[in-house]
Formats: C-alpha cells, sequence, structure tokens
C-alpha cells in the first residue's frame, strides 16, 4: 500500500524535480490569501467557518469533541473533492500537499490520495517551514547583495526612473510596486489593496532570489515602513550602509510629475478629503483645513506645493538625516523637466553611476 513521502522544504525550493510537482495548498482558503507557497492551488479540507467552528468546539468542550467534529468535515470534503476538482486527475499524478505544520489536514487528505494510488508527498512542518525559509533567506541575501539607493524628495519621479533603468537592462529592487503602495499617505494604488506582511515577504524573497549578486542592485531610498507594510531589519540595515545617488528636480516640475501620477484623487474629492484628515494630528495649525480648501476650489497646483512644501519636503529631510546620511556626498542626477525624456536620461544616469559608485561602505 502506497504511503505518503515526507520532503522538506528545501527540496521543494531548490529541487527543479520537486518544483515541478503539483502542489496543493489544503489550508483554508483565508490562510491561502494571506500566503501560499509558489504555485500552489487551494484545495480546502476545512471551510473558513469550518476551522473556527472547530476551534471554539476544542476552547468549549476539549480537544476529543474538536476532533470528532473536525473528522466529520474533513471527511465530507475531502469526498467533496474526490467528487469535484480531482476527479479527473490521471493515474500518475504526483501532487504536494501541505497545511500550516504539516499536521492533521494535510494527512488526511494525504493518505486517502495515496490509498487511491496517487504518488503523494507531504511537506514536513507545512507551511510554516516555508516562511521560516523566506525570513531566513530574506536576512542571508539582504546580507550579501549590494546596493545602490536612489534618493529624491518626494515628487521626484524615483519610481519612474526605476522603472526605465530596469527597461534598461539594470538590476532594480521596485519595493513599492511590491508593497502596491507609493510610501505616503495619499499613496495607496487605486483597485490594489496591499499584500498581507507575509506575502509581501515572500515576492521580496523571490525577488532577491533573482539578482546577480556579483552587481549593484539599485533601490528607493525608503523608509522601514511602505504602507501598512514592514520592510526586514536586515534590508533595511544594508540599504542604510549602501552608496546613494539624488534626483535634484524643480519644484514646479516635482507638482507636474505628482499631479500626473495621483490623477485619482483629483477626480475623488472624498477619498481625497479622506486621507488629507489623517494628517490632522501632526499639525496644530489651520494647515489641513487650508489644503482642504485648495482641493474643494480646484486649485491642485498650489495644493499640491503646499504639501510638498510644509509636509512632505520636511519629512523627507527627517527620514533622509536617519537613515541616508551618506546621501549628502553622493552624485546629482538633474531631472530638468516632467517629461518622459528627462527621467530616461535621469535613468541612463543612474544605471550608469551603478557602476561608478563606490561600494566600499557594504565591505
Amino acid at each position: 500500500m502506497k504511503t505518503p513521502r515526507i520532503v522538506v522544504i528545501d527540496d521543494i525550493l531548490d529541487d527543479p524535480q520537486e518544483q515541478a510537482r503539483p502542489i496543493i495548498d489544503v489550508r483554508t482558503p483565508a490562510e491561502y490569501e494571506e500566503d501560499h507557497l509558489p504555485g500552489a492551488v487551494n484545495y480546502p479540507v476545512l471551510s473558513n467557518e469550518q476551522r473556527v467552528l472547530v476551534g471554539t468546539i476544542n476552547r468549549q468542550f476539549g480537544s476529543f469533541e474538536a476532533n470528532v467534529k473536525g473528522a466529520a468535515l474533513v471527511t465530507a470534503n475531502i469526498s467533496a473533492l474526490l467528487e469535484g476538482p480531482l476527479r479527473q486527475m490521471p493515474k500518475g499524478w504526483n501532487p504536494l500537499l501541505y497545511c500550516w505544520r504539516g499536521g492533521s489536514r494535510s494527512w488526511s487528505l494525504a493518505t486517502v490520495l495515496a490509498r487511491i494510488g496517487w504518488r503523494v508527498a507531504l511537506l514536513d512542518g507545512g507551511y510554516r517551514s516555508y516562511r521560516q525559509r523566506v525570513v531566513r533567506d530574506n536576512d542571508l541575501l539582504a546580507s550579501r547583495l549590494r546596493f545602490v539607493i536612489l534618493a529624491g524628495p518626494t515628487g521626484s519621479g524615483k519610481t519612474r526612473v526605476l522603472q526605465l533603468a530596469a527597461a534598461q537592462g539594470a538590476q532594480v529592487l521596485d519595493l513599492e510596486a511590491l508593497a502596491r503602495h507609493r510610501g505616503s499617505v495619499l499613496g495607496s494604488v487605486p483597485g490594489a489593496p496591499q499584500p498581507s506582511q507575509k506575502a509581501f515577504d515572500a515576492q521580496l524573497w523571490q525577488a532577491l532570489r533573482r539578482f546577480d549578486p556579483s552587481q549593484p542592485i539599485l533601490v528607493e531610498s525608503e523608509s522601514r515602513k511602505i504602507g501598512q507594510l514592514h520592510l526586514p531589519e536586515s534590508l533595511m540595515t544594508r540599504m542604510r550602509s549602501s552608496a546613494c545617488v539624488s534626483l535634484a528636480v524643480p519644484l514646479e516640475v516635482r507638482v507636474r510629475l505628482l499631479r500626473d501620477q495621483y490623477l485619482h484623487l483629483e477626480a475623488d474629492r472624498e477619498a481625497l478629503n479622506e486621507r488629507l484628515q489623517r494628517l490632522v494630528p501632526l499639525y496644530q495649525d489651520q494647515r489641513v483645513a487650508q489644503w482642504r480648501a485648495l482641493a474643494e476650489a480646484g486649485h491642485w497646483d498650489e495644493l499640491v506645493a503646499r504639501l510638498l512644501l510644509e509636509h512632505y519636503d520636511p519629512a523627507y529631510q527627517r527620514s533622509l538625516g536617519r537613515n541616508y546620511r551618506q546621501a549628502a556626498d553622493g552624485p546629482i542626477i538633474a531631472v530638468p523637466a516632467a517629461t518622459e525624456d528627462a527621467l530616461a536620461q535621469a535613468a541612463q544616469g543612474a544605471a550608469a553611476l551603478l557602476r561608478q559608485v563606490p561600494l566600499d561602505r557594504q565591505a
């Protein structure tokens, strides 16, 4: 009789043959949505509500009663899977299954599948072993990779310069793209909620793994938090010790670039007012009320300029002083206009400086 084979997370992530396996996440849809192994498909043996119910029974009546109820639910769900999405799987199907810790949920389904005749593998330690590998690797990779920081105040076009530098062949780490946030109180991306912290860490891990460690990586001068997501302390430590390249952009150009980037807020006054209201605790005067009045009147250039001068620039200078003091001694790239050509030239300059900026700070 066939029995499930046990594999460890390093085999799954580092062995191409194991990576070719179909990967089945048997956890609840909510757990799967928060984060999952790359390429995994969700075939839950308990629904979100059923898992809560079993947990409630365990707390109120004890583990035996919870196990009885859980087994009944899991058995019914496995039957539904066999009559549903698993019905058409070929005889040679060889899935890898996992749950949270490699416990009863994945074993229940794996045992049934193995007895049917499929070549089933179980992930030792479940999703938790993958999560531990991601966190460990992020720390290790951050310490081995070399970065050059692209600095510049809000509205300098840093994100677009990163994108254009990547298109020109430079190694680029776009943390705001991974976080789906532009890093400020106005920085949420319409229609794109931020990933969970675990999913962000996993996306960062996949990005870091792809880099050539012999070549430097251009990354924006982020603070430790992007929206609601935290950067690993190891990555922040490495970035803070990195050489910097700064963009110098006139105020009127920054205003134009920001307005182009945040057109959705000009069209949605309610959303803009709600986000401006979040700044009220930071100021004891009437500045936020004045900013809201400018928005209501449609005086967009004046509003953006005042936000830059009165809120964003002071915050940027404080962050630069805490995190990237070396920017004061680094090269400066001018962006004289809010045009694609000007940004492309800045990207060319940044890509060229990757090969010239001293990297001995990271030795």
